[in-house]
């Protein structure tokens, strides 16, 4: 076993020396000398180890490749980790940054809208003085005649709202007749038209009457300011006249019993003087207690003191309602209310006081003026008035 291996060195020698002549000597051999096949088995035992040889090169160089294959790859890896690391943290500050940009931009846009609405506003200024420009410019190119045609107009018609409001014919008059005497001084013929209308108008006006609503309301203020001040038929202010007479007669009496002379008789003349004196007070005192009037109503006697205050302030609301239904043009109930006080007055109240038939004679006025009228409209003074700025 030992010498095997020098035949077997021998022929890779001779076939490393000789290369080319072995391929025509070995059919010669091989049937020349059949022992020569010996060497066989170590040749082809010698094939595998080269073969694994080679395997293994390969598979180090395999395991090399792998291995810088895997340092590659992991140093790829913790490139793109720090990549990845870096781009977030750029993202984030992005990020902020946006969000500070978008704060910036939020509050931007709040001043931007702010300012557009003091611009909004400073145009619809601009604009309405430019409008009020306008018709400034309109009214000063327009002629005199157009003028007072706009002027008579406007005052007719808030005379108009002044008569519907406070139901009284006064403030239409007055306009109309201020519009005529205006009309008048102008004397020009394209407005004479309007100034006849204007005449017919405030003839017709004069004409329908009507109550003045605020001086009824004055008057009946100033009745209820003296209702607290009008005597009643059952109060004690009647008798005052003859107490203060019966007051006054004490007082003259012992002016009179002094200038009395002494008589021849003495103590008997002052002694009958003074009896005389006596018996003409006691006369007066039983006077005094005693009255006789004449009462159509005797309910009005029965009103005690203390309902003397209600029955005052009763009508002091009748009046007071009276007043508001005048107001509110609700004229069957105010003329209601103030019956009613002219009856408490006449049942209650002493007719023969001056200030008891004062009231009374405000409140007849007031019922006669406290009436529904209908004041004509100045249509004819609108339509002239029309027709001449139409300048026909």
């Amino acid at each position: 076993m030992g010498a095997a291996p020098v035949p077997a060195a021998a022929a890779e020698a001779a076939s490393v020396a000789d290369p080319a002549p072995a391929p025509a000597l070995a059919p010669a051999a091989a049937a020349a000398a059949p022992p020569a096949s010996a060497p066989l088995p170590a040749l082809a035992g010698g094939l595998p180890g080269r073969w694994l040889a080679a395997a293994a090169v390969l598979l180090s160089v395999l395991a090399t490749a792998a291995l810088v294959m895997a340092w590659n790859t992991q140093q790829r890896v913790k490139a793109l980790e720090a990549e990845l690391v870096k781009r977030q943290q750029d993202s984030g500050s992005m990020a902020t940054e946006a969000r500070t940009l978008a704060r910036q931009a939020e509050t931007t846009s709040r001043e931007a809208a702010a300012k557009l609405a003091l611009l909004e506003a400073r145009v619809a200024e601009t604009s309405l003085q430019r409008g009020q420009l306008e018709e400034l410019i309109q009214s000063l190119a327009r002629s005199r005649d157009e003028n007072v045609l706009a002027d008579l107009d406007a005052a007719v018609r808030v005379a108009m709202l002044q008569t519907a409001i406070t139901g009284s014919t006064e403030p239409l008059v007055l306009t109309l007749k201020q519009a005529e005497e205006r009309l008048a001084r102008f004397n020009q013929p394209r407005l004479e038209r309007v100034r006849r209308a204007v005449a017919q108008d405030l003839e017709r006006t004069r004409n329908a009457g009507g109550s003045d609503l605020t001086v009824l309301t004055i008057r009946l203020d100033e009745i209820v300011r003296q209702i607290d001040d009008l005597p009643l038929l059952s109060a004690n202010d009647r008798m005052r006249p003859a107490r203060k007479g019966a007051e006054v007669a004490p007082a003259v009496a012992p002016d009179l019993a002094a200038s009395v002379p002494a008589t021849a008789g003495g103590w008997a003349g002052q002694l009958g003087a003074g009896w005389s004196f006596f018996s003409q007070q006691l006369w007066q005192e039983i006077k005094s207690l005693i009255r006789i009037t004449r009462i159509d109503q005797p309910e009005a006697m029965l009103v005690a003191p203390e309902q003397a205050y209600f029955l005052r302030e009763n009508l002091k609301l009748r009046l007071l309602n009276a007043r508001l239904a005048l107001l509110s043009r609700q004229f069957e109930t105010a003329q209601s209310d103030l019956r009613d006080a002219q009856i408490a007055l006449d049942r209650y109240f002493d007719r023969s006081a001056r200030r008891v038939a004062t009231a009374q004679e405000m409140l007849k006025q007031i019922t006669a003026q406290a009436r529904l009228v209908a004041v004509p409209r100045p249509d004819a003074t609108l339509a002239a008035i029309a027709t001449a700025a139409a300048g026909r």
